[in-house]
């Protein structure tokens, strides 16, 4: 199950780099090195209308909390101002806003906003308009919203022949703003499907006719589409790329830069919490054998949740997050199958006494398990008043299940189908291990009905498990530091239909990919049964493939362990200041 990551899109942005290829952003531009990692790997090496809630800060840090909020005042007067008529310049402001990270402040506004843009052109059948950046646009931000917006709008694009006209292809901010409405796409969207692939074909095709400023933002736009990227690693590139209107871009780079370093400072106290934490259970030095990174661990958690005011359930979910990487390892290169057997009864009993056959070190390891998952249970029943302890039990239940299952395949060279194994593989992954803890620590819409759903690993948690899992079997299932090897799709795949090439089984999981993200998408439209803050966690697990990608572009002239760990870190507010 382990990986690690390499380069996967052509990092330089020079733009005569792009002339040579008429298509550089494209997957056959791709590096045939693909390295991903599944939740319970290597990370560092390398949704419904918002419920209006009010984000803080809740560390103090004297005149800079000062400043920061009496400019975060400033912002939300001016976004109210602009919003009171629903012009474009108020959906271009939530765009901004969006984009460095900072929604989190303004979710009441933004929601208001977007809730009027909906009645007034879709819900009443209003004229969208006629100008692709503008439709492209509105359409993106009320389906992020959890919104559902009909795709034939773009129909008003399109010829006699129902091809995109050509003349868009001039329109540059409207080609970016349909590319980035494309990956909103749901099952059964022909057109969004279409205008995905005609928005990227054309702002390829013009790549060679722009300055090197221009480049970099359409090559930002179609490495990282603003939907499938995570914005507080990406902010940074996005200062300075608004135009000036009415002067409200400097106040929000202005709030965005402050709000780095306080976010900066607060990621450094949790990392010394889980660091004391992880030292003080002592695992690290009772199991040998297993990986000792808290602080990769650390960082999936802050992936997931990125809020700032979330600050209690960063720490608590970095700790399941950290048991998945030690009991990975204890299945992948350490227990026999007997042993692995009796570790996954005792697991699924979640009793003691199944232990006595088991080694220490199984022992150690389950008690660390039983101890963190009933405290964190306790934990969240005094905040919130539900005890998830048996919901927690199953999810470990049911990753012990499939490692063991892998486990057994390999140690039997059984290859299972492709199917089959990816069945398997979704839950291996752990991402439902994370979520699950995820939905509880998060303490909204909890219900016997909303636990019963989340135990049965809904399409909000299958669906990003699916994207992890097929993104990381693109690259090796060999992690450099354990002897174990898992299988692949691909390679199960290819064994399953003979004549087929290791091309056409890339991009076949790469169609897979694509289809669950269509489902992901549509699940996290409005009604769904989750609250925002869930939605929000889950898409941000499936975003933590192009984080990989993030990385990756900037690790000139480090390694990929060094340098991506270092730009990981800054990239969060974890380094050094702005």
């Amino acid at each position: 199950m382990a990986s690690t990551t390499e380069s996967f899109f052509a990092p330089s942005n020079a733009p005569n780099s792009h002339t040579d290829n008429p298509n550089p952003y494209s997957l056959s531009s791709m590096t045939s090195a693909q390295h991903y990692w599944s939740i319970a790997h290597d990370l560092t090496s390398a949704s419904p209308p918002l419920e209006p809630h009010n984000y803080g800060i809740k560390h103090d840090m004297g005149s800079v909390g000062v400043q920061h909020k009496q400019k975060m005042e400033v912002c939300r007067h001016v976004l109210r101002k602009i919003g009171e008529d629903h012009t474009f310049e108020s959906l271009y402001m939530i765009d901004a806003i969006q984009r460095l990270g900072i929604d989190n402040y303004f979710q009441e506004e933004i929601g208001a906003i977007l809730h009027g843009h909906y009645v007034k052109y879709v819900a009443h059948g209003g004229d969208c308009g006629h100008e692709l950046h503008k439709v492209a646009l509105r359409f993106r931000l009320l389906r992020q919203q959890g919104y559902y917006v009909p795709a034939d709008i773009f129909n008003n694009f399109k010829g006699k022949e129902g091809k995109f006209n050509k003349e868009l292809a001039e329109d540059i901010n409207g080609l970016m703003a349909l590319y980035e409405a494309s990956q909103l796409n749901i099952e059964d969207e022909d057109i969004l499907d279409e205008a995905g692939k005609f928005s990227e074909q054309q702002l390829n095709a013009r790549v060679r006719h722009l300055d090197e400023s221009q480049v970099r933002v359409v090559g930002n736009t179609l490495r990282h589409p603003y939907h499938k990227s995570l914005a507080r690693f990406m902010a940074k590139s996005f200062f300075g790329n608004f135009q000036q209107i009415n002067g409200w871009p400097n106040d929000l780079e202005l709030l965005a830069k402050m709000d780095f370093n306080m976010v900066q400072s607060m990621h450094q106290k949790e990392i010394a919490q889980i660091s004391k934490w992880w030292a003080d259970l002592g695992l690290s030095k009772e199991l040998k054998f297993a990986r000792n990174q808290p602080l990769k661990w650390y960082i999936c958690s802050m992936v997931c949740l990125t809020d700032p005011d979330m600050s209690d359930e960063r720490v608590e979910l970095t700790k399941p997050i950290s048991l998945i990487y030690i009991i990975d390892d204890i299945f992948d290169v350490y227990g026999t199958i007997e042993e692995l057997t009796l570790f996954t009864e005792a697991v699924n009993k979640w009793d003691f006494a199944a232990l006595e056959q088991l080694p220490e070190y199984m022992k150690i390891c389950f008690k660390a398990l039983y101890d963190i998952t009933n405290e964190i249970s306790n934990k969240i029943h005094q905040k919130h008043g539900w005890n998830p302890i048996d919901a927690l039990r199953k999810t470990w239940a049911s990753l012990c299940n499939a490692f063991l299952v892998e486990a057994k395949w390999f140690a039997s060279g059984h290859s299972p189908k492709s199917d089959e194994y990816l069945e398997n593989a979704v839950i291996s992954s752990g991402v439902h291990v994370v979520l699950v803890h995820t939905f509880f620590l998060l303490g909204q819409r909890v219900t016997k009905e909303t636990e019963d759903l989340v135990d049965n690993i809904p399409g909000i948690i299958s669906s990003p498990a699916t994207i992890l899992r097929l993104w990381d079997d693109l690259g090796s299932a060999m992690d450099e530091s354990q002897e174990g090897r898992d299988g692949s799709y691909i390679d199960y795949y290819v064994k399953e239909h003979q004549g087929c090439s290791i091309k056409e089984a890339r991009e076949k999981v790469v169609s897979m990919i694509a289809d669950a993200w269509k489902r992901l998408n549509k699940e996290c439209l409005s009604p769904n049964p989750f609250p925002a803050a869930f939605t929000k966690a889950s898409l941000n697990i499936a975003r933590m493939f192009i984080l990989a990608v993030t990385i990756d572009l900037l690790l000139n002239p480090f390694g990929p362990k060094l340098g991506g760990f270092r730009i990981l870190t800054q990239g969060a507010g974890i380094g050094n200041g702005m």
